[in-house]
């Protein structure tokens, strides 16, 4: 099983064959995607582009995560001649928890031909991870799962901030919808971008994304009457448009400075100052989506003193400028 780098296009002798590989519990929506985008991929003149195949380690019932089953068409013989293999996300236990294979899915994956390119879908990660695809190399899974990914295979170059993450013969993505992403980069990589884009307008999305997971991690707001420094992190969010120092919060806490830098780290993982910033940025994120401010009234309301502070700090943490953040997440 030893993939190999490189363009791929239509060959001589058909599509570019793709087997998407289904592993109970299977995430349904992870599932779909591949059959849904590289379908869209045409010549112009409509002939396909890929064959999409869905597999299973046999030809039975599937289980999904969200309460319906999935007969695949094809057994686990469709990894043999497969251009491309995808794993879907999965809540299959052992590469979750244990960092191994079952047998019956070492065998599968064991009849993949070398110079076969293989990718995952947000947790189908962690398969990759334990048939020892990822091992010293940078690859990305849900931020929500990127803690246990991290305890399991330890030796993973994990970068749970990116959207997907092209290493060439191995490709991984972010959590759920990122898998558009993925397999419209594919599509661009394998055919250009006019394909790519054809295909992304038949399915209603953007042919890109600007940056990554940060932008979609809920923020947490700590309960009034916490201990620790819990109190003045409540109390500072309530003040982001004022000037905020670390005496200021030390005090507020009634610590000392020292005592109290020493506490957050411990509490948040973070220093008071990278705290704050983040919740900065998180701050005019939200009333760059639920306002009408202008990037300079936005920034100063967020604490960032200026425009030039805001793109800068949101490009920074999130990859994208404060109107390309507007445009995306702006309802209505």
């Amino acid at each position: 099983m030893t993939p190999a780098r490189g363009k791929r296009h239509l060959s001589a002798v058909g599509p570019h064959r793709i087997a998407v590989l289904a592993l109970a519990p299977v995430v349904g929506f992870d599932l779909t995607i591949p059959p849904t985008v590289f379908g869209a991929a045409t010549q112009a003149d409509g002939t396909p582009l890929y064959d999409v195949r869905i597999c299973g380690l046999e030809i039975a019932p599937i289980r999904a995560s969200a309460g319906f089953s999935l007969i695949p068409d094809y057994g686990p013989e469709a990894l043999a001649d497969a251009d491309t293999v995808i794993i879907p996300g999965t809540y299959i236990a052992q590469p979750r928890y244990e960092g191994t294979l079952p047998d019956d899915l070492a065998d599968a994956l064991a009849t993949i031909r070398p110079g076969t390119r293989i990718a995952s879908i947000c947790t189908g990660a962690f398969v990759l991870g334990a048939a020892g695809l990822l091992d010293d190399r940078p690859a990305t899974t849900h931020w929500q799962r990127a803690e246990l990914f991290r305890s399991v295979y330890p030796q993973v170059q994990l970068d749970e901030d990116r959207l997907f993450i092209d290493d060439g013969d191995i490709l991984t993505s972010a959590g759920l919808a990122a898998g558009v992403d993925l397999c419209l980069h594919l599509i661009r990589r394998d055919f250009g971008s006019e394909v790519a884009n054809r295909a992304a307008r038949h399915c209603v999305v953007p042919p890109w994304r600007d940056g990554g997971q940060s932008q979609f991690i809920e923020r947490v707001v700590p309960e009034e009457g916490s201990e620790g420094t819990a109190p003045t992190r409540a109390w500072a969010l309530e003040r982001l448009g004022r000037a905020l120092s670390l005496p200021a919060m030390a005090a507020h806490a009634q610590m000392s400075v020292r005592t109290f830098s020493r506490r957050f780290k411990a509490e948040t993982g973070q220093s008071p100052g990278t705290w704050l910033l983040q919740q900065r940025v998180r701050h005019a994120c939200h009333l760059l989506e639920t306002t009408d401010l202008t990037v300079d009234r936005v920034a100063e309301s967020a604490g960032l003193g200026t425009a030039a502070s805001l793109r800068h700090h949101l490009r920074s943490e999130l990859g994208v400028s404060p109107l390309t953040y507007r445009k995306t997440f702006r309802a209505g």
